[in-house]
């Protein structure tokens, strides 16, 4: 057989070293075990392809590796350069690439096929047309065995030899595939090999083929089922340079000799990508380790695939450390950088953005690397420009030193891309929350403001330095002139899109306003409807929102929807109001003002506050609306001239009309004062009333003690009524609803009391020239006949009695004061009384509390039979008829006797009794009671005593009952004391018939049954 690649010339130097020393076939047999068990002990399908990359190099060829399964044998086909007697060598030396000069060639250690030995005993290669070389474990043991000077170390090793020292030629093979050019046999060593390689083979990823660029693909073969491995859809990033003899001086200055010969360096970054090309996760089948280039054992756990010419350890599964490696890192983390840039811009780029945190040393240096860069780099889009760059320079940049100098120096933004903006991390800004409608709209208060779709959570960020924007934020910077200039309809844009569940972020929210303000804060302003957006309502101060700018969303953050009439009601229009007569220009206010209670359709009286509006009156001069009257109202009929009202401008009632100018408080008719709780109290009831602090006396006299003055919940008055000249005109309105209201009285702890218009009325000659107090209803209580006129007619009796014009006796007495006043008007002489008119007022007299009456100094009372008004202290009341025969010289107070203690006490005058002791000094008979008088009086005495001259006091009497008899002088006497004595006074003429005809007893009695 042909010696092709000198594998004799091989052997005889391999075995001629280990005859010269034993320890170098030891050294040889440990290395090779510690390769193929230690740093290649699962690196076969790597290193197959490795192979094949570089054979594919060499040639430049597209590179295609075949792996095939059948079996318990293993295939490698390659494309590419033939295996030549330096590729023998290689293969069959530990430690000493052939590749050492081949720029970008993947094996460059010289141990990779060292990788078969953990499969296989007898592995073996050829090339189409150029032979083929073996190796054998068995065949080496039986040359090792010849050789004496080994047995020792051949025993020590139980037998087992290195297999790649001593290549065999090989018959050239015939089943090389078509279209390869070399070929690998590999009979695995047992079945557990076998489904060792089948797993390598499954795990077999495109992460190889990233590595090595010049494969392109891997066809595997497993039992007939075929998979090809392609790196399709990555996108890769690639840097790579020659170090100059200064670098690899200090770069390689602890590395070994073989690798300071390979004076460049390359590294790859792929990541996989979709259809649309934003990057993906890593595939499972690609371990996240760095490969360098094949796999290592050093964890990178960044979502991108890292091939780099790190340089390795002796293991060959870790990174060295030193310069070198420092110089890869800092060259990754730009490349690193680069591929982020490269990949489209979007939120998926967050996902290759490291955290700080490493699984290795390595990674983690790599991380930091990647992180220092990655803030500054322009990676991000954004919908508006980057904020100016501002500097504050140093002393050191200054001509001159000012100490108290603060200047800075602003650099432009960049101009945008193609693209639009893209801009650094530490640029950008990412709203917390929003949709892309609200990005759109605030972009351009936002500087490097992120669009929509870039999760403000994540937490790549915060690694890039994006400035976290709240929507309270977004708040704040909406403002100056770029603010300012906005049109109403663009702010309606913004609240079209402002989320609806942070009201507290809004707040600030500026609010464009019809004046032309933007005001900060939506609370306070008002969104005019029900016909109130074309009214100008500038001159009262109001924050109007602009009807361009309205939106429902002003009113979920504190906005008012206001019609006219709520903004009537509002505090600044009322204020306005209060404070128009005192304005420099109140004309505009008025106009304001006077538009909306138009619009708002008020009527008289409905918002009284109005009346302090300033207007014009005819004369030039300003009034409070209330001061002012309509030409032709009814009010101007009915008050005297000269007096402090005016009346309004001619142009005013043209302009709005009689109704709306009422509705503000000009007077067509009565003012009306309305309140409510108003306390009667001196200090708090004070509406500028006529006579009102002597209203609130009286009104405090009608009631109780109270701890604290009563409360009127609704008060309610006339004003204006000592204006008043033509009172029966002014009655007709007064009477008439709605003034009629303020007639009626008021309930104040359980009493009924005058209110204010009624007790003005009452008390001022209204009626007639008359106060109505001194009148009583025509046709009233006849007992009231004389005491009071006759109230006019034209009223309705009702309006007449509110007015305090007398109806009955009853009600008299009841009223405060109304005893005394009967009491001043009896007294009065001009006023004529009859008899029984006389008797029965004290008759109702008696039933009045003497707590309510000041003792009258002239009393209407009886003398010899003629009415009189005698002095107080002349006056007797009479309490028994028997006793006015000792008081028939004195005024007498005459009334049924059983009153007459009350009448004494009411009227402070002495009882007749009081006056005289009532003894009788005469002798009298004792006389029998005549039989027939029991027939009219039963409990008549049995006796009576008969006087010829009867003397009471030493007064000549017709009769007296004093202790317990009767005296008398004749028969009407006998019969006016046995009526009194039995209690049957009114009894007494028909006894005295009785006694004078007792034969008309019958009669009598008959008369009696019909009383």
């Amino acid at each position: 057989m042909t010696d092709t690649f000198g594998c004799d010339r091989m052997r005889a130097a391999v075995l001629a070293a280990w005859t010269a020393s034993p320890a170098r076939f030891r050294e040889d047999a440990n290395a090779e075990e510690d390769f193929a068990l230690g740093g290649y002990r699962d690196r076969l399908i790597v290193e197959l392809a490795q192979n094949a990359a570089d054979a594919a190099l060499r040639a430049g060829v597209p590179g295609v590796l075949r792996l095939t399964l059948r079996g318990e044998v293993l295939t490698a086909a390659n494309t590419g350069a033939s295996l030549d007697a330096t590729g023998v060598q290689s293969l069959s030396t530990l430690r000493a690439s052939g590749k050492r000069d081949e720029a970008g060639a993947a094996g460059r250690f010289g141990v990779g096929f060292a990788a078969v030995v953990s499969v296989t005993d007898s592995p073996s290669i050829g090339s189409r047309g150029s032979g083929a070389v073996r190796w054998s474990r068995t065949e080496t043991a039986a040359l090792v065995a010849e050789i004496p000077a080994l047995a020792g170390e051949l025993a020590d090793r139980s037998g087992h030899v290195p297999l790649l020292r001593l290549p065999f030629d090989e018959p050239p093979m015939v089943d090389i595939p078509e279209g390869f050019d070399t070929l690998v046999r590999l009979p695995l060593r047992d079945q557990a090999t076998v489904e060792t390689v089948r797993r390598m083979l499954a795990e077999t990823s495109p992460a190889l083929l990233l590595g090595m660029p010049a494969l392109e693909v891997i066809e595997i073969e497993i039992d007939g089922s075929v998979r090809n491995v392609v790196a399709d859809g990555w996108h890769v990033v690639s840097e790579s340079g020659e170090f100059t003899p200064g670098e690899t001086a200090e770069l390689f200055a602890d590395r070994p000799t073989e690798e300071r010969s390979r004076p460049y360096w390359s590294l790859r970054w792929a990541v996989p990508v979709t259809g649309t090309g934003e990057p993906g996760p890593l595939p499972g089948t690609v371990p996240p380790v760095v490969h360098a280039p094949t796999p290592s054992d050093e964890p990178l756990d960044l979502p991108a695939l890292l091939i780099a010419s790190f340089p390795m350890a002796t293991d060959r599964r870790h990174v060295a450390k030193g310069p070198l490696a420092e110089f890869l890192v800092e060259r990754a983390a730009d490349a690193y950088v680069k591929l982020l840039r490269e990949l489209p811009r979007t939120s998926k780029l967050l996902d290759l953005v490291p955290s700080l945190m490493g699984k290795g040393e390595l990674d983690a240096r790599i991380r930091r690397a990647v992180l220092d860069r990655l803030p500054g780099t322009p990676l991000l889009p954004a919908l508006s420009a980057p904020a100016p760059a501002v500097q504050t320079p140093s002393f050191a940049d200054v001509e001159v030193y000012e100490p108290d100098a603060e200047w800075q120096v602003e650099h432009p933004a960049p101009e945008p891309e193609a693209g639009g903006w893209v801009v650094a991390g530490r640029e950008a800004a990412v709203l917390a929350a929003g949709s892309a409608e609200l990005l759109a709209t605030v972009a351009d208060f936002v500087p490097g403001l992120l669009p929509a779709g870039w999760p403000p959570r994540h937490s790549a960020m915060a690694a890039l330095g994006v400035r976290r924007v709240e929507l309270s934020d977004v708040v704040d910077l909406l403002s100056g002139e770029a603010a300012d200039a906005r049109e109403p309809s663009w702010w309606r844009s913004l609240y079209d899109v402002l989320p609806a569940d942070d009201p507290e972020s809004l707040g600030a929210l500026p609010v464009p306003l019809t004046d032309g303000r933007l005001v900060r804060g939506p609370r306070g302003t008002l969104i005019l409807t029900d016909g109130g957006a074309e009214l100008d309502l500038t001159p009262l101060g109001l924050r109007i929102v602009h009807p361009d700018a309205a939106h429902p969303a002003l009113l979920r953050l504190g906005a008012a929807e206001a019609t006219p009439r709520t903004i009537l009601d509002d505090p600044l229009t009322k204020a306005a109001v209060s404070q128009s007569l005192d304005s420099p220009d109140p004309e505009p206010i008025a106009r304001a003002v006077l538009s909306l209670v138009e619009a708002a359709g008020l009527v008289a009286g409905e918002a009284p506050w109005l009346a302090e509006l300033a207007l014009p009156g005819t004369d030039g001069e300003l009034y409070p609306a209330g001061e002012l009257m309509l030409a032709d109202g009814a009010l101007a009929g009915v008050l005297e001239s000269g007096t402090h009202l005016g009346v309004a401008a001619a142009e005013l009632e043209e302009t709005y009309g009689a109704r709306v100018l009422a509705a503000a408080g000009v007077l067509d008719g009565f003012a009306m004062v309305q309140d409510a709780d108003v306390l009667l109290d001196h200090d708090e009831c004070d509406h500028d009333l006529d006579g009102e602090d002597d209203w609130l006396d009286h009104v405090l006299d009608l009631l109780p003690e109270l701890d604290v003055p009563p409360l009127v919940p609704e008060f309610t008055a006339v004003r204006d009524l000592e204006l008043v000249a033509d009172w029966p005109a002014a009655l007709e309105l007064l009477t008439r609803p709605p003034l009629r209201s303020a007639l009626h009285p008021l309930r104040l702890a359980g009493v009924e009391v005058p209110s204010y218009t009624a007790w003005w009325l009452a008390h001022h000659p209204v009626l007639g020239g008359r106060k109505p107090l001194q009148l009583r209803l025509p046709g009233a209580d006849p007992l009231l006949q004389g005491l009071y006129a006759d109230a006019p007619v034209g009223l309705d009796e009702g309006a007449l009695s509110m007015l305090g014009v007398r109806t009955t006796l009853a009600e008299l007495l009841a009223s405060h004061g109304g005893p005394e006043e009967l009491l001043d008007l009896m007294a009065d002489e001009s006023i004529e009384v009859d008899r029984a008119q006389l008797r029965a007022l004290w008759v109702a007299l008696a039933a009045v509390d003497p707590s309510r009456v000041a003792p009258p100094s002239r009393v209407r009372s009886v003398l010899r039979g003629a009415i009189v008004v005698a002095p107080a202290e002349d006056v007797v009341v009479v309490e028994a008829p028997d006793l006015l025969q000792l008081v028939a010289d004195r005024p007498l107070v005459l009334a049924p006797y059983d009153l007459a203690e009350a009448l004494s006490e009411l009227l402070d005058l002495p009882l007749a009794g009081e006056l005289t002791t009532g003894e009788v000094t005469s002798q009298g008979e004792s006389r029998q009671v005549p039989a027939e008088v029991r027939s009219l009086l039963p409990t008549a005495p049995e006796t009576y005593v008969a006087h010829e001259k009867l003397l009471v006091d030493g007064v000549e009497c017709a009769w007296r009952y004093f202790e317990g008899a009767v005296h008398c002088t004749g028969m009407d006497g006998l019969a006016r004391g046995l009526a009194w004595a039995t209690g049957q006074w009114n009894d007494r003429l028909a006894v005295a018939a009785l006694l004078r005809d007792p034969a008309s007893v019958p009669l009598l009695l008959a008369e009696a049954d019909l009383s």
